[in-house]
């Protein structure tokens, strides 16, 4: 009787085989890198969306033109959560700070979560939130929007509590483009957040808290006057066209990273095929190889 030895031999491209396959695609970027980049995009955005056009007459034309819309499809809400925010002062001067503040922390809150505990999961949601930041971008540039705050019978709760916010209708707040209102960059990102805090975190509370979240920010945008419910509409859209750049941007990032190249010498074979896996997908396991362990003789 004798037995035959099989060798194994590692996955075109990757020394060591599976294991370093899944090093490889999971490993966690460098920090400095990873800071360099979101302050690069996020100045980018920042000018990007101070160079939209500022026509007033015609950014208010198309908010009237919005408003009709959503009156002849009966979802003009806006005007009653204006008007119960203004009333109870408690919840205007609170959907001011939450307006002005989590859209940030939240997001930032996540993202950090991300690359430290679930570095495996990092790039896909890093990718899926540029590529939402830019499609919403070219939002605002192409459909420069008044929000509801500019309107006639809305009421601007930055102005009528007097707390510090985000935006407001005053003639100094020149900060940021008062035009980028389409789509609701603020619903994309808290989808983006309650999307990431669902599919990886594991607390049950934690998930419910993240389902909420969006739920509240539509709220809230619509409470302050600083969007329309087709603004939150649009958010929806930018974030399904960020999934598109996540895709290409890993397999771009699979087809030119340097540690997936196979050494000189190395015997190789075919890797395993790997599905892209978006980040609301569930995780599949690699195929596995089947070879026989010995034959009897």
């Amino acid at each position: 009787m004798s037995r035959t030895t099989v060798t194994p031999i590692a996955p075109i491209g990757v020394p060591g085989g599976r294991r370093n396959l899944d090093r490889a695609v999971a490993g966690r970027p460098r920090l400095w890198r990873e800071i360099l980049l979101i302050a690069a995009c996020y100045g980018a955005y920042s000018i990007v969306r101070n160079m939209v056009p500022t026509r007033h007459t015609a950014a208010l034309r198309r908010a009237g033109e919005l408003l009709d819309l959503e009156r002849s499809m009966h979802i003009d809400v806006e005007l009653w959560f204006n008007q119960l925010f203004t009333r109870v002062g408690w919840l205007g001067v609170s959907a001011n700070y939450y307006y002005a503040t989590l859209h940030f922390a939240v997001t930032l809150g996540v993202l950090g979560w991300l690359f430290a505990r679930h570095p495996g999961r990092y790039r896909a949601y890093r990718w899926w939130m540029f590529g939402t930041t830019v499609s919403a971008l070219i939002g605002f540039w192409f459909y420069p929007l008044a929000p509801p705050r500019m309107m006639q019978g809305y009421v601007d709760t930055v102005l009528a509590f007097h707390t510090w916010g985000l935006y407001d209708s005053s003639p100094i707040a020149t900060v940021s483009n008062q035009y980028a209102a389409m789509p609701s960059l603020h619903t994309a990102w808290s989808l983006w957040c309650a999307v990431a805090l669902v599919r990886v975190a594991r607390s049950r509370w934690v998930k419910v808290l993240a389902v909420c979240y969006p739920v509240c920010t539509v709220f809230v945008i619509m409470g302050t006057a600083n969007h329309f419910i087709l603004d939150a509409v649009g958010g929806v859209v930018s974030l399904t066209c960020g999934v598109v750049v996540a895709i290409a941007a890993a397999r771009a990032s699979a087809t030119f990273s340097p540690s997936l190249r196979p050494p000189p010498g190395l015997p190789l074979r075919p890797a395993p095929r790997m599905p892209f896996r978006l980040p609301f997908q569930r995780r599949q396991a690699l195929p596995q190889s089947r070879s026989s362990p010995g034959a009897m003789g």
